[in-house]
Parts: C-alpha cells; sequence; structure tokens
C-alpha cells in the first residue's frame, strides 16, 4: 500500500466473513478496484491493526488512513461499519454479500470463529501482540456485533438474518445490491457499471486453508505449552536435589 495515497471507497462491502468475501474481493480486484481491503489486509500489517485496535477501544475511527490505498472493502472488521463509512464516502455505493444463515453459521464457527479462539487464554492476556489482536477483533466482531453469544447459533443465525433487514432499510435501494457468489459477474457489473470479464467468476474457497492455520497455531502452542511443563519438571528436580 501506498502511503499517502487516499483513493476513497469506491465499493463498501457489507457482507459478514464467511459470505463469499474472498471471492467479492478477487471479483472487485478483477474489475479494477485495487486494493479491496479484507482481513487478510488486517492481520499480517502492524499499522491495520493498530488503527483497527483504535477502532475497538472506542477512539474515533481515522477512515482515510484505514482505507489509505485502498478502492473497496469486504469482509470483518469494515463490513459492519457500513453506515459510517458510507456516511464518510457518500459516492461509493454498497455491496451485501449473503448465503444462507444455516451454512453461513456453520462456516463462521468453523473457520473465523474457532481461529479467533485458538491461541490459549494464557496468551492472549499476557503476550502483548496477541492481547491486542485479540482485542481488536473481539472489539469490532464478537462482542461489537454478536454480543459475545456467537456461540448461541440461533441468537447468531437470527443477529444475521436482522442486519440484512437492517442493511436494506439504512442504504438507498439506489445504492445496494444484495449478492450472492452463485449469481456470478452479470448483478455485480451491472450495479457497478463494469463490463463483465471474459473469464470465469472467481469462487474462492478458502475453509480448507483456515482449518489448516487452526491445527498449525494449536500444535505451536501446545509445543510451547509442552516446553513449559518441561521446564518446569527440570527446575523442580533441580530445586529439591
Amino acid at each position: 500500500m501506498a502511503e499517502g495515497l487516499i483513493m476513497g471507497l469506491q465499493v463498501i462491502g457489507a457482507g459478514f466473513g464467511r459470505t463469499g468475501t474472498m471471492s467479492l474481493k478477487s471479483a472487485l480486484e478483477t474489475l479494477g478496484y485495487s486494493k479491496t481491503h479484507h482481513m487478510e489486509e488486517v492481520l499480517p500489517d502492524a499499522r491495520q491493526r493498530r488503527l483497527w485496535h483504535d477502532v475497538a477501544v472506542g477512539l474515533p475511527p481515522d477512515w482515510d488512513s484505514i482505507f489509505d490505498g485502498f478502492a473497496a472493502s469486504v469482509d470483518f472488521p469494515s463490513s459492519t461499519y457500513y453506515a459510517e463509512l458510507l456516511a464518510h464516502f457518500p459516492d461509493a455505493k454498497v455491496v451485501l454479500s449473503v448465503r444462507n444463515p444455516d451454512r453461513w453459521y456453520k462456516s463462521a464457527s468453523e473457520t473465523i470463529y474457532a481461529i479467533s479462539k485458538s491461541s490459549p487464554l494464557w496468551a492472549r492476556r499476557f503476550v502483548t501482540p496477541l492481547r491486542h489482536l485479540h482485542e481488536m477483533v473481539e472489539g469490532t466482531v464478537w462482542q461489537r456485533v454478536f454480543q459475545g453469544r456467537f456461540e448461541e447459533k440461533a441468537y447468531a443465525t437470527q443477529v444475521f438474518r436482522d442486519y440484512v433487514e437492517q442493511v436494506k432499510v439504512i442504504v438507498p435501494a439506489d445504492k445496494l445490491l444484495i449478492f450472492e457468489a452463485r449469481q456470478g459477474w452479470e448483478p455485480l457489473c451491472a450495479f457497478l457499471g463494469k463490463p463483465v470479464p471474459p473469464i470465469p467468476f472467481p469462487h474462492v474457497n478458502d475453509s480448507a486453508a483456515f482449518k489448516q492455520r487452526i491445527r498449525i497455531i494449536r500444535a505451536m502452542f501446545f509445543a510451547v505449552h509442552a516446553v513449559a511443563a518441561a521446564g518446569a519438571v527440570a527446575l523442580l528436580w533441580w530445586a529439591l536435589h
């Protein structure tokens, strides 16, 4: 991302994570909206993590800095701030990605929720970068949107349904596209005034990659626990002999 290049969002993705947001990101970038903001941009970028941590703890959002160099946004954490973003970028259009609520819940619970809980409590409390990351995700997604009740399926899927209806009320109809990735290029391109690309619509299914990340993270912390336990046993043996 080029520092100092403030483009202003032209497309605001309002859909929850795991509603085809990676496919939508790829599609928007193919249509020329480079770069498109996604949680994938936040996690590896210390600056993005700091800016979103500020949002999570209640500081005034610096939307221009957060989206410096980006033409579009999708996915958590930005998606549920769609109303604030539309007020800040009033010329933008809003794409609400949706899917069946039950299928969404199963996917989200096995991927983005699981990975956010994959580090042990001690690490989230005492390892500063992990603590800040946890605070950011909790403050912008799990607590803010689901009030800490995501594990209650009936509650979380009702939040999903209510949210879709809320977006329909808040965003003017001429600025809103309700979109499923399986619909392909035509409705998206018609809404954005773009020609249909001569390539298939991207279908990025990253569930397997998410689950592999979760396994790696859990294995890493298990190894840390094992080393710490071995060290404690050695220290105890030394102290007693």
